[in-house]
């Protein structure tokens, strides 16, 4: 008798902690979107005089809204905190190429937190956190997702001929032909998903690729921002977001059809600052910097049920890493014991329009590290409420110079050592595992085929796009995992296999830690061109640096392969 009233009490308490969830019939379903370069002044309801976004004035409108909200000033590391909780540079993202954009295979995702509480789970667009088993978003938690490849459609890990219209884009791993402009694609997919699930709890998370660079969108969309006198850029750039708003409206009319709107957590956030060369909301800088202008963006949080109290501006810093703590708390989430977040739970601001406790009284670490190993200071900027650290040397009291023009770091020497004490203690923990690589198995059980891509490489740069394969000339390695010992296959290229494209070379070699091996490339028989070079080695198991060389002495160039494929073809029994 005892057990069954201290059972009872404790349940009593658990309804009291946790009202929101149990407030309605089900745990409420959660939908976030994020756009790709589109910065906090993006946006009519912030003040741009130009831009027109009706949709997302409304959803601004009938949000609680967090204008201190704070991400990395580039899209993986962004990505990468929002979806674990931790600092970019904890998870092993700080760069956007050269394999420092693929997320450490031991974190631990918020889709899998949803997963495993019996949500259906969906993410259409941009992943940008490794292309490989077992960092694809399906091998993260995501049941069903639609994704490009790299960091953005047509860049070079990417589908080849991909332009935005009519791609070809990855479900689950496998290629699939599509119709139609990329962002109504993503939004096509999702309101599916929708429809399919709309009797269950379900996360969706919408990553659109626009309005990123290349700004290819259909005239309509832009012509009335040119017309109106604007650059074609920034006319490309807004009518990208204007497609954006449009396609949140049908997403919405969606909800509100099938009756979900009232409980359904609606998110809307942007990676990153701003790409354009607009209206900045009156901040200093933009994407890739380190003042405000390049890592504060809009977040709009709706739950139309009233859960969250009345639509309002909440001026707290707040960051990326308090997204995963939040939805926790929120949806009544199981949180594993062995992990440790960053950020903290938004709830008690969100019932209430005061700071609650002490929890909000902290600092924020913002940095653009693109380097192999990640430098301390380097543009990097640490928050509070009141001040910004800037690159270690620069103070701006937010305050009273929300556009950081003064400089007060030699009239305030005092917190400048003070903050610079805190950011070191910081990156001192954060830091740890830098020297770690996420390495791409090779011939795992679950998926023998592998494709490595010069987006990944760890060398002298990368062509950024599709267009830029042909003529770039560099080479760099490949982290990599050998799973089991064997012979493997490796197919050298310079352009995509589906590209249909010949090789240019006369000779080419593959080299994986201390064993190299050379060949030759000559034509036989009828022969015009070659697509590929092929290597038949034997590896041992365990960690491995792939590189290769592609040398052209026809033209005198040398570079490497920019596509390897690599397949096991028999796995060794004895590995002596």
């Amino acid at each position: 008798m005892f057990h069954s009233i201290v059972f009872l009490f404790t349940a009593m308490i658990a309804v009291v902690s946790f009202p929101l969830a149990i407030a309605s019939e089900r745990h409420p379903n959660v939908v976030l979107v994020i756009t790709d370069d589109q910065g906090y002044g993006d946006i009519a309801a912030h003040g741009n005089k130009v831009i027109k976004t009706p949709n997302l004035d409304r959803l601004h409108d009938e949000s609680v809204r967090f204008t201190q909200f704070h991400v990395d000033p580039t899209c993986a590391p962004t990505r990468s905190a929002l979806l674990t909780g931790r600092y970019s540079t904890r998870v092993g993202v700080w760069h956007t190429i050269l394999g420092r954009s693929i997320l450490r295979k031991n974190e631990v995702l918020l889709p899998q937190f949803f997963a495993d509480a019996g949500y259906k789970t969906g993410m259409f667009g941009k992943w940008h956190l490794g292309d490989n088993y077992p960092y694809r978003p399906h091998d993260r938690g995501f049941q069903e997702a639609f994704y490009h490849l790299g960091g953005g459609v047509s860049q070079s890990p990417d589908y080849w001929g991909n332009n935005y219209f009519d791609d070809t884009y990855y479900r689950n791993g496998v290629p699939e032909k599509t119709t139609g402009y990329c962002t109504d694609v993503w939004f096509d997919n999702a309101i599916d998903f929708v429809k399919r699930h709309k009797n269950v709890p379900f996360f969706l998370y919408v990553a659109t690729n626009a309005p990123h660079v290349p700004l290819n969108i259909d005239e309509k969309y832009w012509k009335p921002y040119a017309e109106k006198g604007l650059a074609e850029p920034l006319a490309r750039f807004y009518g990208m977001i204007a497609n954006i708003d449009e396609n949140l409206a049908r997403f919405d009319k969606t909800l509100e059809e099938l009756g979900l709107a009232e409980n359904t957590i609606f998110i809307f956030m942007t990676d990153n600052g701003s790409a354009g060369n607009g209206f900045n909301a009156g901040m200093r800088g933009r994407k890739g910097t380190p003042y405000d202008g390049g890592h504060r963006v809009p977040f709009f949080i709706r739950w139309r049920n009233g859960n969250f109290g009345k639509p309002r501006d909440i001026e707290t810093l707040t960051a990326h890493i308090d997204l995963v703590p939040t939805l926790i708390d929120v949806c009544q989430l199981q949180k594993p014991e062995n992990v440790v977040f960053d950020g903290v739970s938004l709830l008690p601001l969100l019932h209430s329009d005061k700071q609650p406790d002490n929890r909000f009284d902290r600092a924020i670490g913002i940095e653009v590290n693109r380097d192999g190993i990640p430098q301390p200071w380097v543009r990097s900027a640490f928050l509070t409420q009141r001040w910004r650290l800037v690159n270690g040397v620069e103070l701006y009291d937010m305050e009273s110079d929300p556009g950081q023009n003064n400089d007060l770091a030699a009239q305030q020497p005092e917190i400048v050592t003070e903050l610079r004490k805190r950011y070191m203690k910081r990156w001192s923990d954060v830091i740890q595992g830098a020297r770690e690589w996420s390495r791409i198995p090779v011939g795992s059980p679950v998926t023998n085929s592998v494709r490595l891509s010069v987006h990944d490489w760890n060398g002298t740069g990368v062509p950024a796009y599709l267009d830029r394969v042909t003529d770039f000339v560099g080479n760099g390695r490949w982290a990599v995992d050998v799973e089991r010992a064997g012979k493997y296959r490796f197919r050298l290229r310079h352009f995509p296999e589906e590209s249909g494209l010949p090789l240019h070379a006369t000779h080419a070699a593959l080299i994986v830690n201390e064993h190299r091996w050379e060949k030759q490339i000559e034509l036989t028989g009828s022969q015009k061109s070659v697509a590929e070079v092929i290597f038949d080695v034997d590896l041992q198991a365990g960690s491995a640096w792939v590189e290769t060389e592609l040398d052209d002495k026809t033209h005198g160039i040398y570079r490497g392969a920019f596509y390897v494929y690599i397949e096991l073809l028999n796995e060794l029994s004895d590995t002596k």
